[in-house]
């Protein structure tokens, strides 16, 4: 993860930190797809090839979106295929709207094609989808000041919030995009990390407005490890969503922008959903939300916000109502708490200004990935099957120094908490 420059006093930083691996091993039936393609000397077809695609038609059929593989373009995870979106979208003088906070890859690409990508607020209940008044309001004020606003990213399950958005909130932030004439692109990378799928209604905006929406999955948050890059966009079945599936296709070209054959393979294996990968997925899931819930009762517990973590391997905590014990630790901003909370736990722990927060808010992503990660493969392989995963040696030693850390935050509160 790239750090700020301090000689810029803490400006704006470029580039945020990856999605957050699952600290696992990798599942043995995918390392065996992937290693019985490894001699294939060809290159895939850009876009995927059309065994990828009928994977992907399937996965999303499956979940309520019919598809058809002129509907899908594949690429080398979702970061080439939102660069590609926004090039077809928003390459020619219009404008980018992304909520506040957001996934950290999103913004780069607008400022890439040299666009600005305008922050809208969400509401306090959950991240990912910007609050339908502020949409409108900030539409307003970029079309005033001569902009073009064209496209709006969003997750309905969010990195960094861990958060799910309503379906009403949800229907009602489409609803006034789709009126202003906006396109969505919906990231749903995290919708199958649900940590109470049973409790927890997530709909696609594309079930809503099929024929303004463009959804992007990245295979990393759940189905492939984070290093398998793999990615697949869906595309309105209408004109217009043809002419932007053959623009995207063509800037794919451009950049060269081919899945690895043997990735290739691995990824259409995930995406057809045989019972290791399922398994896996759940396993993987219930433990990452027992691990996650964990984290969040700790940095409550030392007088921090943080929204309960529904979906994802992270969660985001507020730590202002720990400000002054804080600044007598020297942090003044985010990038203090990231340096200092990196330093502390002993893995990355991005501040809340790579996802676009404010830098004075002193707000930090924390993955849960890390915390598997101390033990030998036998050791996190065993946090899958272990009835009582967080009692495992490794992870209880890992989830201790992380409430050491916070327990020192919450000391120091209580040290200048005025006398009573």
């Amino acid at each position: 993860m790239r750090r700020t420059d301090p000689g810029e006093d803490h400006g704006p930083v470029r580039y945020g930190p990856p999605l957050p691996a699952d600290g696992l091993p990798v599942l043995p039936e995918l390392a065996a797809v992937l290693a019985a393609a490894a001699d294939r000397a060809d290159a895939q077809p850009v876009g995927g090839a059309p065994a990828l695609l009928e994977a992907a038609c399937g996965y999303w059929t499956r979940r309520g979106l019919p598809t058809v593989p002129d509907q899908v373009a594949a690429g080398p995870g979702a970061p080439a295929l939102l660069l590609a979106v926004t090039a077809a979208l928003a390459g020619e003088g219009a404008d980018v709207l992304v909520p506040r906070p957001c996934a950290a890859w999103w913004a780069p690409y607008a400022r890439l094609l040299g666009r600005p990508a305008y922050h809208v607020p969400t509401p306090a209940e959950s991240g990912g989808v910007p609050d339908p008044y502020a949409l409108l309001e900030t539409v307003r004020r970029v079309r005033a000041e001569g902009g073009d606003p064209r496209l709006l990213v969003l997750s309905v399950a969010d990195d960094p919030t861990a958060t799910v958005a309503p379906p009403e909130l949800l229907h009602e932030t489409v609803e006034a995009a789709t009126a202003e004439g906006l396109h969505l692109v919906s990231d749903e990378t995290w919708r199958d990390t649900l940590h109470a799928p049973r409790e927890t209604v997530l709909l696609s905006p594309a079930e809503m407005w099929p024929g303004q929406v463009t959804v992007v999955t990245d295979l990393a948050g759940a189905l492939l490890p984070a290093g398998w890059p793999a990615a697949a966009a869906r595309f309105p079945a209408t004109a217009g969503g043809r002419h932007l599936h053959a623009r995207v296709l063509d800037i794919l070209t451009a950049l060269g922008a081919r899945i690895a054959a043997p990735v290739a393979a691995a990824a259409g294996y995930a995406l057809d959903e045989p019972p290791p990968v399922t398994e896996r997925r759940e396993a993987a899931v219930r433990l990452h939300a027992r691990v996650a819930a964990a984290v969040h009762a700790e940095v409550v517990a030392a007088g921090a916000l943080a929204r309960p973590p529904q979906a994802g391997r992270h969660l985001y905590a507020d730590l202002g109502p720990l400000r002054e014990p804080l600044a007598a630790r020297g942090v003044g901003d985010a990038q203090d708490l990231e340096d200092l909370l990196t330093a502390r736990l002993g893995m990355p722990a991005p501040g809340g200004h790579r996802f676009g927060d404010d830098l004075g808010a002193l707000r930090v992503r924390l993955a849960t990935g890390p915390l598997l990660g101390g033990g030998t493969v036998e050791e996190r392989a065993d946090c899958l099957t272990s009835p009582a995963p967080l009692e495992l040696p490794h992870l209880r030693r890992a989830l201790v120094s992380f409430r050491s850390a916070f327990e020192e935050l919450r000391d120091d509160a209580r040290r200048w908490e005025p006398p009573r």
